[in-house]
């Protein structure tokens, strides 16, 4: 296997407060991968995207960007990331052109307006291009902070909830670009609350929860492993409630009376269906349908998070 893209070693974080925000975390992120960052508000993901962007400065570990040290060859690693960060900030005097213009010199690259032209096309900016950042929607300047981290051509993007609070146009261009700068082989960072995306979009997901990074696997072996199977039987006829001996089996009754929901663990040797059916037929339960559905990765995610934090899930 090639070297990968960004590897980072046993890093970690301690303010000055004491607040431990990153705590030894280790993971390899490998040319031209979609990778997921998940977990809860202060688990530690901008904190970590800000370190490897060498906005904040690590306590212990290591961090290289294709093989520059982060600290030792900041320029050389600098430049081979894009960052959109979680908060809007924009040059708000300047026109929508000129600014990512600008941003592309800050990063000696030499000027290339059809490059700018196709990226601000591809975010619905064009058309806005001479209009200053001051004027502009909430939504178009967070376009215009993706156009900047664009516009030098990194290597590598981090996107720190990029569609959060924004319209579903821009989470449909963005995602769009996602797609697109993949097929150019750009390796792709994100922090998302909206976890129907990270099930969408990521190669492989790591959940973070209070700085240590607790799971790193890839999407499909994480369904597999995890996920729990749902099976709903479809009554023959409504019934008020439980009946007496069907109580053990954890069941719930739909408010309608015609559907039994039953969670089982679908890499198990025993599941527990075949001894259910078998109740049903002896209490006389008629049932005409049964369906077995996939839990979500919110529901894997929602369940890692408490069973490793000793917290119950509701």
């Amino acid at each position: 296997m090639q070297a990968p893209i960004l590897d980072i070693r046993n890093l970690s974080k301690v303010y000055a407060s004491g607040l431990l925000a990153v705590s030894d975390v280790s993971l390899q992120i490998q040319k031209g991968e979609i990778f997921a960052l998940l977990g809860p508000n202060g688990a530690g993901k901008t904190t970590l995207i800000s370190i490897v962007c060498g906005i904040a400065t690590p306590s212990s570990g290591t961090v290289s960007v294709a093989g520059h040290d982060i600290i030792g060859g900041y320029r050389a690693a600098r430049t081979l990331i894009g960052l959109v960060p979680q908060e809007i900030s924009t040059d708000t005097w300047e026109s929508v052109l000129a600014t990512v213009r600008y941003s592309r010199e800050l990063f000696g690259r030499a000027p290339n307006p059809a490059f700018v032209e196709k990226t601000l096309r591809d975010l619905s900016l064009w058309d806005k291009r001479n209009e200053r950042i001051m004027s502009l929607s909430g939504g178009m300047k967070r376009r215009v902070m993706i156009a900047k981290a664009l516009a030098h051509e990194p290597e590598i993007l981090f996107l720190d909830e990029p569609t959060a609070g924004v319209d579903v146009e821009l989470r449909r261009d963005m995602w769009a670009l996602v797609h697109d700068m993949r097929l150019r082989g750009v390796t792709i960072i994100l922090t998302t609350h909206y976890i129907d995306e990270a099930e969408e979009m990521a190669d492989r997901i790591g959940v973070i929860n209070r700085g240590k990074l607790i799971l790193v696997e890839e999407k499909h072996a994480l369904m597999r492993q995890l996920g729990k199977r749902q099976l709903t039987v479809q009554l023959a006829e409504p019934m008020q409630q439980l009946p007496a001996g069907l109580r053990d089996w954890a069941l719930v009754l739909s408010g309608d009376g015609t559907q039994l929901q039953f969670s089982f663990d679908a890499t198990a040797e025993r599941n527990g269906i075949p001894g259910l059916l078998r109740r049903l037929d002896e209490l006389g339960v008629g049932y005409k349908d049964l369906l077995t559905q996939q839990s979500s990765l919110e529901e894997i995610f929602v369940n890692l998070v408490s069973e490793r934090t000793g917290t119950s899930s509701s």
